[in-house]
């Protein structure tokens, strides 16, 4: 079970475009992101992680201004260091990949939807 998360932008009552944010985790150093239609199995648990807030939604008290705390699980077969999966409960974890640009990871690509 793998599933993307996104702000998306779009358009208020009265004409202004609103922001978008990808969903982003901040752990070990690192920045994650979501990696939609990737087959993988949550591991053990290995701490919390930082799930910034999204920058352009404003109206941010001062409990959100620093992020939420996410739990972060290991990903079988993948290194904490290129993958992990965050969420309440192993059921509920999202897939996400410590990468830049639109180059995924190899760990990460030969899991997709295309993969043998």
């Amino acid at each position: 079970m793998v599933s993307a998360v996104a702000c998306t932008a779009g358009s208020s009552s009265d004409g202004e475009e609103s922001g978008s944010c990808e969903y982003r985790i901040l752990y070990q150093d690192r920045t994650y992101r979501d990696v939609a239609n990737v087959k993988f199995t949550v591991g053990e648990k290995l701490g919390d992680a930082t799930k910034p807030p999204c920058g352009d939604t404003g109206g941010q008290d001062a409990s959100e201004a620093s992020g939420t705390t996410e739990t972060v699980y290991g990903v079988d077969g993948i290194s904490p260091k290129v993958a992990i999966a965050v969420g309440d409960t192993p059921d509920e974890a999202k897939f996400v990949a410590a990468y830049s640009g639109t180059k995924l990871p190899p760990e990460v690509k030969k899991r997709g939807p295309d993969a043998a």
